[in-house]
């Protein structure tokens, strides 16, 4: 399940990934990973059925309601991302509480998440990008928050946490 095994595979897509590596994890009896996984391709399955449900009152054909229901890499990546949070708000919330053993099981479980998840921009990389859009967006204060993260989100979704990128804009607005 380590990267090298996703990169064997690049013609395979995220969530085919996941089963695969699913049902290796499952057989070596690695709980943990096993656990993680299934709640992950549970997150996902459940994904698919809001989507299909939506879907569902516009499309009538039930092959393409199917098809069209299946989530693409960018979304399942959203996804892993969006269990990811909920890991570190979690060990958040442990620590704060001196719940330090299921701090530790959340952590570990980040990890796992962490290996589908691509590699997170550092606040270096995030503060060069967000000065470039607050000049091409003519930013000059706080009130132009906003057109500043619309212009850079497209360039770091999925690589950089939202907060912390929301954080990094208004601290160059300010100075």
């Amino acid at each position: 399940m380590e990267r090298q095994n996703n990169i064997l595979l690049k013609n395979m897509s995220l969530h085919d990934q996941l089963n695969v590596d699913f049902k290796t994890v499952f057989k070596a009896k690695e709980e943990l990973k096993t656990s993680v996984l299934r709640m992950l391709l549970s997150a996902i399955k459940n994904k698919e059925f809001e989507k299909r449900n939506k879907l569902s009152k516009t499309e009538k054909d039930a092959v393409k309601l199917e098809k069209n229901s299946q989530l693409n890499d960018e979304e399942v990546m959203a996804v892993i991302a969006s269990e990811a949070k909920k890991r570190k708000d979690s060990i958040d919330q442990y620590e704060k509480g001196g719940r330090a053993e299921l701090a530790k099981k959340e952590k570990e479980e980040l990890v796992i998440l962490q290996v589908y998840l691509p590699e997170q921009m550092n606040e270096d990389k995030i503060r060069q990008l967000v000065k470039e859009a607050i000049t091409k967006a003519g930013a000059a204060g706080a009130q132009d928050t906003g057109k500043v993260m619309k212009e850079l989100m497209p360039q770091v979704k999925g690589k950089a946490d939202g907060g912390s990128v929301s954080r990094i804009v208004k601290e160059e607005l300010e100075k």
